[in-house]
C-alpha cells in the first residue's frame, strides 16, 4: 500500500508529483492530452505527455504516478509498466464504454478523475491477466459473440457512442452461430463443445455495461464463464443476464475459476480482449494477482 501526501497548486509549500499521463489521442473519437494535462498541473502535479506507444520513454522519467487517459484496451499495457515501476496506476476515463472505470467505480468527469488522480491515497491491489503472447488486459478476454459484437460496433461508435455495443451485440445474435470449442483449467477440461461465447474475467466487466458478476480483480484467480450453444431465443435470456450481472448464476452455464485457461477454437479466430480484436494468446492466459495498485479514493 503506498499514500502519497495530497497537494494542490494554492499550497506552494508542497513539492509537486511527478506524474507521466499516458494518452491516447484516438480515445473516445479524439481526445486533447494537454488540456487533460493542464487538469493535473491544476492539482499540483508536474506532468510529462506520453503516447502509448512510447512507454518506455515514460518509465526512464521515473514518475511517482501513471496516469492513463485511454480505452480500456491501453489500460492494461499502463497497468503493466505501474507494476513494474512500482509506483500507482490512476486512469481518466476517456473511452466509448469505460467499463473498468465503471467497474471500479471511478469517476467518469475528467475533472474529478484528474483530482483524484493527483491526490487520490486509497489504492487498491488489482490482479492482471495475460494471454499467451504476453498482452496483459484488466477486463476479459472473450472469444464467441464479443468479438462480432465489437466488429459491429465499431462504425457506429462516433454516433452512438456506448450504445454502439448494444447495437453490435443485436446485430451479432442474428447472424453469428455458435463457436465449436475446448476449454481447460489447470484442473483439466471444463467445456467442450459449440457456444456462443467464452469469457475469461479479471473485473468481468465488458461491452458497455455487460458484467460477469461473480468476478472478483482482488482474488488472484481468472474467472470463466461459458454461454453454450442453443437456441436464438434463449441466447436472449443469456444476453439480460450479461447485463443483469447474474450470467453466472443461471442454470446450464458453466462457471470456473482458475490460475491457467487454455481455450482452443479454429485457427484465426477473432476474440475481444478489453475492447480490442486479436487472434493470438486464448491457447494459455494466465494471471498475475495483486499485480498493480489502482488509485480509487482520497
Amino acid at each position: 500500500m503506498w499514500s502519497i501526501r495530497p497537494n494542490t497548486a494554492r499550497d506552494n509549500t508542497l513539492r509537486s508529483v511527478r506524474v507521466a499521463l499516458i494518452a491516447n489521442p484516438d480515445s473516445g473519437g479524439g481526445l486533447d492530452a494537454e488540456r487533460l494535462a493542464r487538469l493535473l498541473r491544476d492539482r499540483g502535479a508536474d506532468v510529462t505527455i506520453h503516447e502509448p506507444e512510447h512507454l518506455e520513454a515514460a518509465a526512464v522519467e521515473e514518475p511517482e504516478r501513471l496516469v492513463v487517459a485511454s480505452g480500456d484496451g491501453t489500460i492494461g499495457l499502463v497497468a503493466e509498466l505501474a507494476a513494474r515501476l512500482d509506483v500507482p496506476l490512476a486512469v481518466i476515463p476517456s473511452g466509448t464504454a469505460n467499463d473498468f472505470a465503471r467497474a471500479n467505480g471511478l469517476p467518469q468527469e475528467p475533472r474529478e478523475a484528474a483530482a483524484l488522480a493527483v491526490e487520490g491515497n486509497e489504492l487498491r491491489r488489482l490482479e492482471l491477466g495475460r494471454l499467451g503472447d504476453g498482452r496483459p488486459f484488466v477486463n476479459v478476454a472473450s472469444v464467441g459473440l464479443a468479438s462480432v459484437a465489437a466488429r459491429r460496433a465499431e462504425p457506429l461508435k462516433p454516433r452512438l457512442g456506448p450504445l454502439a455495443y448494444g447495437v453490435g451485440a443485436l446485430r451479432a445474435a442474428t447472424t453469428a452461430h455458435p463457436l465449436p470449442c475446448t476449454v481447460r483449467t489447470e484442473d483439466g477440461v471444463v467445456f467442450e463443445g459449440r457456444a456462443w461465447q467464452v469469457i475469461v474475467a479479471v473485473t468481468g466487466a465488458f461491452g458497455g455495461g455487460s458484467r460477469v458478476g461473480r468476478a472478483d480483480p482482488q482474488d488472484g484467480v481468472l474467472d470463466v464463464t461459458v454461454l453454450p450453444g442453443g437456441s436464438r431465443l434463449g441466447l436472449a435470456r443469456r444476453a439480460w443476464g450479461l447485463r443483469r450481472h447474474t450470467i453466472a448464476e443461471q442454470r446450464d452455464v458453466p462457471h470456473v475459476r482458475g490460475h491457467v485457461v487454455q481455450i482452443d477454437v479454429p485457427p484465426g479466430t477473432e476474440f475481444n480482449v478489453d475492447g480490442e480484436l486479436h487472434e493470438r494468446g486464448l491457447e494459455h492466459v494466465t494471471v498475475h494477482g495483486a499485480a498493480f495498485a489502482l488509485v480509487v479514493g482520497a
